[in-house]
């Protein structure tokens, strides 16, 4: 029976705890702003297409849509989305930024900037990992 690999040599054990990492990095800046970090990555899906329903934001982040709901309310509550219902289906509700919502875009890129200077790796590294990550992403959900 062949050994386990130590965690260090896991892929799976290094891509959490990166992500780990992030989000400690994420936090007192987000904390600042006003958001945690799901809230933050409904923006993001709203801030590449506005108008989302509910189940198109989750489908984005790979998340259920009952799990963006709640998400998406607090964000309402604090000014930054407003939900209505789709005209031309009443079941669907359809999330779409506020001024406030657009403007924390800005107020976020710090976030982006942290995570460059911190990493510590030329911007060629960084987009090189990114393809990588995304490509094992594709292919485990494929």
């Amino acid at each position: 029976m062949a050994d386990a690999l130590p965690l260090d040599r896991q892929l799976c054990f290094s891509l959490y705890a990166a992500s780990i990492a992030i989000n400690r990095l994420y936090k007192p800046m987000l904390d600042r702003l006003g958001l945690t970090y799901p809230q933050w990555l409904v923006l993001a899906a709203l801030w590449e297409e506005d108008g989302r329903t509910i189940g198109g934001i989750a489908q984005r982040l790979s998340l259920e849509s009952s799990t963006v709901t709640p998400l998406v309310k607090r964000l309402e509550a604090a000014g930054f989305v407003s939900r209505t219902r789709d005209r031309g289906d009443e079941r669907l509700v359809r999330v779409a930024l506020t001024p406030r919502g657009h403007a924390m875009r800005t107020e976020s890129g710090c976030l982006g900037e942290a995570l460059v200077a911190k990493a510590g790796l030329p911007i060629p590294a960084l987009e090189s990992l990114l393809a990588e990550v995304t490509a094992l992403r594709t292919a485990l959900e494929g």
